[in-house]
């Protein structure tokens, strides 16, 4: 169990990022294209419900290490904001650094999700796997407005 318990622990912390991203992540959410990303804020709080309730199957602490990859995500975010650059593509930039978060979310439920599969708890492997799923909408979501959008713009304006 050590192995799992590991693994989510790393993800805990991560999970509760939006609060601690809220700058970078309340510019995103100033521009109308965006809005199917505060849906995802939203499910976040259903992420943390998930795993707090793989933890306390496990009889396992849902407190963890402070993340320093998520740390470091977050910093990025932050700076990409203050950015002196074009506000299409310092936003081109801030849907970047907000894929980056997903993907690394994305690794980690799917990591944990494995592990608890190979762990014959399959009930936890479910939870992990209805959060996994909803990174990757979010994903392919920042990817769909990116394309269509944002990134069009922001090379329009950087000419």
């Amino acid at each position: 169990m050590p192995l799992f318990t590991r693994c989510g622990i790393s993800i805990a912390p991560r999970s509760n990022s939006p609060k601690r991203c809220r700058g970078w992540l309340r510019r995103l959410l100033t521009r109308s294209w965006l809005r199917p990303f505060e849906e995802h804020l939203k499910q976040t709080k259903g992420h943390v419900e998930r795993l707090e309730k793989a933890f306390k199957r496990l009889d396992a602490s849902t407190r963890g290490e402070k993340c320093k990859a998520m740390e470091g995500l977050i910093e990025e975010g932050k700076s990409t904001l203050e950015l002196d650059a074009d506000d299409m593509v310092r936003d081109a930039l801030l849907i970047g650094v907000a894929q980056k978060v997903e993907h690394y979310e994305i690794a980690g439920y799917g990591t944990a999700r494995t592990f608890a599969q190979r762990l014959g708890e399959d009930n936890i492997a479910s939870l992990l796997e209805e959060t996994l799923e909803e990174e990757s909408e979010t994903d392919r979501k920042l990817t769909q407005i990116a394309e269509s959008a944002v990134n069009p713009d922001a090379e329009n304006q950087n000419d």
